[in-house]
C-alpha cells in the first residue's frame, strides 16, 4: 500500500488545519508581501549561518546570542511562507490533492536543480581560491554548510516565491463589483 492511499492520521489532519488557517493571510496575500517574507527569511537564514559559524568557529558569544535573536523572526517568516503555501512542502502526501502533489514535485525538482548549479560554484569558487593560494582548509566548513541549509531551504523559498494569489471568493467578488461606481 502506497502512503498517499492510506486515510489521513489525526496528526495529518491538524497539520492541514494549522497550514490552512486564514489568520495570516494579510501577511501573505498579494505577491509582493510573499516575496518581502521570502527575501526576509533568506536574509535571517544567512544571518543565522553567519553567527552559527562564528559561535562554532569563532568562539564568539556574541554570536550564540545573536542566533537566538534571530531565531524567532525567522520562525515567523517560516510561517508566513508555510501559509501561503498552505503547508506544500510540510503536509504528508496524504493530505495533499493531486494538484498539490504535482505542485510540491515541480518547487522540488526546480529547487534541486538550483541547488545543483549552487554546488557547482560553490565548488569551482574553493577550487579556485585553492588554485590562487588561498587556505581553503579553512574555507570547505562554512561553504559546505552554508550550501547544505541553502540546499535544504530552497524548496520553500521556490514554493514561496512561485506560489499564485487565492481565487476571489464570489461573495468578495461581489463586494467588489458592488463598490464600483
Amino acid at each position: 500500500m502506497r502512503t498517499d492511499e492510506r486515510p489521513m492520521t489525526g496528526y495529518d489532519r491538524r497539520m492541514y488545519a494549522i497550514m490552512n488557517r486564514r489568520e495570516a493571510a494579510p501577511l501573505y496575500a498579494t505577491a509582493a508581501r510573499r516575496r518581502a517574507a521570502v527575501v526576509a527569511h533568506i536574509v535571517l537564514t544567512a544571518a543565522g549561518i553567519a553567527c552559527w559559524l562564528y559561535s562554532v568557529l569563532g568562539d564568539e558569544r556574541w554570536a550564540t546570542f545573536a542566533m537566538l535573536g534571530v531565531l524567532l523572526p525567522w520562525c515567523v517568516a517560516t510561517g508566513v511562507i508555510n501559509g501561503a503555501t498552505r503547508g506544500l512542502l510540510e503536509l504528508r502526501l496524504r493530505a495533499l490533492d493531486e494538484r498539490q502533489r504535482a505542485e510540491k514535485n515541480r518547487v522540488v525538482t526546480r529547487a534541486h536543480y538550483v541547488t545543483t548549479w549552487l554546488l557547482f560554484g560553490a565548488t569551482v569558487g574553493v577550487g579556485a581560491a585553492g588554485l590562487a593560494g588561498v587556505e581553503i582548509e579553512g574555507l570547505v566548513f562554512p561553504v559546505l554548510f552554508s550550501v547544505f541549509v541553502v540546499h535544504w531551504l530552497m524548496p520553500l523559498w521556490l514554493a514561496g516565491l512561485t506560489v499564485g494569489d487565492d481565487p476571489v471568493d464570489d461573495d468578495e467578488l461581489d463586494d467588489v463589483v458592488a463598490l464600483r461606481p
